[in-house]
């Protein structure tokens, strides 16, 4: 949530924000809203005032045995306009409220500005596309032909958008888990969490997926919401904490399963893995002082990195656009990586600085001893599994239709260099 005395100073920046990310330009109703409100405050608190003054005077009459009715017909005449003016308040107060829910974060004055993703920038590129002597399969061609992934069964039994893995690549997810963890952990300093896959809905409103995007998850008829990603729950965390300046940084990480509705998605990636109803992923949250917010997006980044690097996969960093980035974002950079069966790159993580957003819609505070204010958080995929999956069999596959095992993974697969 933006902060609305930023949005009295700068009202012209907010509109040419909200254009930029394909919104409407609205500061007008939002500063009108705010002044009827902070004048109906203000006539609330000179009453007040008035009340207190009465009450002292009331208390001096009765001592000198004076007669108070006159004073007491005011007082009961200000209690009644006081409730007026507060039944105002609080209507003004919610319709600002649920304005400034619905604005979208500030992006950074480096973020290319564009409608969509064809404005994205491309910070760098990493590793070489491999050359094949053959017309390379796509990854759903490849684990059927093995035997090892399922969708007609997972479409029997839970709908289109679903699932089962077998064998070797149901232990590949396992093993890229473990592989995933260690090394945030142990290489990057995130202690791992183990996360709750349901939430209640403030933690839903406190990262930024409701209101707007309600329709993008699962709802419970006990009103949870299963996690699109374990985001919600690790940045829920510090939600009505005031954090020490000296705890800063923090950093988790946890696997989880994540559930999404993908609306708006019909006809997209209907094949295979890329666009699934639930996959599982590692996530990443840091919790930072609002000055350490850019270094710790490049820091995270690069953990991120780190996985597609030792497995030895080609990708490209994407900086994406003021069109493209998500609701709660001022800065993200996509990682792609490649597919060769699409001859194209694809988005396998983003790591996004969503600044003191996050941290002003759940309450996440610090106090050092020359600053206080609200953190600033940061979230990343690191990485998401099933695509790395998809990555991993399209990179590495072999004429005969096998697999070949990347070699930083093949201790955690048991030994297992190749999958036939």
């Amino acid at each position: 949530m933006l902060d609305i005395k930023w949005i009295r100073e700068n009202p012209a920046l907010l509109d040419e924000s909200l254009v930029n990310r394909n919104a409407e330009a609205f500061s007008d109703r939002i500063l009108n809203l705010d002044k009827s409100n902070r004048a109906v405050l203000s006539q609330i608190q000179l009453i007040q005032s008035r009340r207190n003054e009465i009450a002292s005077q009331i208390g001096i009459a009765r001592k000198n045995k004076l007669d108070t009715r006159e004073l007491e017909t005011e007082s009961a005449g200000l209690k009644d306009k006081m409730a007026s003016l507060e039944q105002e308040h609080e209507k003004f107060s919610s319709e600002l409220n649920n304005l400034l829910s619905s604005l979208p974060n500030i992006p950074l004055q480096d973020v290319p500005v564009g409608k969509d993703e064809s404005a994205n920038r491309c910070v760098r590129t990493v590793g070489e596309v491999p050359k094949f002597d053959f017309t390379p399969k796509h990854h759903y061609e490849l684990g059927e032909d093995l035997g090892l992934i399922d969708f007609q069964t997972a479409a029997k039994v839970s709908g289109s958008r679903f699932t089962i893995l077998k064998g070797a690549i149901s232990k590949m997810e396992r093993a890229l888990k473990n592989f995933m963890l260690d090394n945030h952990t142990q290489n990057f300093g995130y202690q791992e969490i183990s996360v709750p896959f349901l939430v209640k809905s403030e933690c839903m409103f406190g990262t930024g997926q409701l209101p707007k995007f309600a329709e993008d998850s699962f709802h419970t008829t006990d009103d949870r919401w299963i996690i699109p990603t374990a985001e919600v729950p690790l940045t829920n965390m510090f939600r009505e904490l005031v954090i020490t300046a000296e705890q800063l940084p923090i950093r988790v990480t946890a696997f989880s399963a994540c559930f999404r509705s993908e609306a708006g998605a019909a006809g997209r990636d209907t094949r295979g893995m890329i666009r699934n109803h639930q996959f599982s992923k590692v996530e990443l949250v840091s919790v930072v002082h609002p000055n350490d917010g850019e270094k710790e997006l490049e820091r995270m980044t690069s953990t991120a990195e780190s996985i597609l690097q030792k497995l030895g996969l080609p990708y490209r960093v994407m900086m994406l656009s003021t069109g493209d980035m998500g609701f709660s974002a001022r800065k993200t950079y996509d990682l792609e990586v490649w597919l060769p069966s699409e001859n194209t790159y694809r988005e396998i993580s983003s790591c996004s600085l969503c600044g003191q957003f996050q941290a002003r819609r759940m309450n996440a505070r610090y106090k050092g001893e020359k600053d206080k204010g609200y953190v600033a958080t940061l979230n990343g995929s690191g990485l998401a599994i099933g695509r790395t999956i998809v990555a991993i069999l399209e990179n590495y596959q072999q004429a005969d239709g096998s697999i070949k095992i990347p070699e930083a993974l093949v201790p955690y697969m048991g030994g297992i260099e190749e999958v036939r």
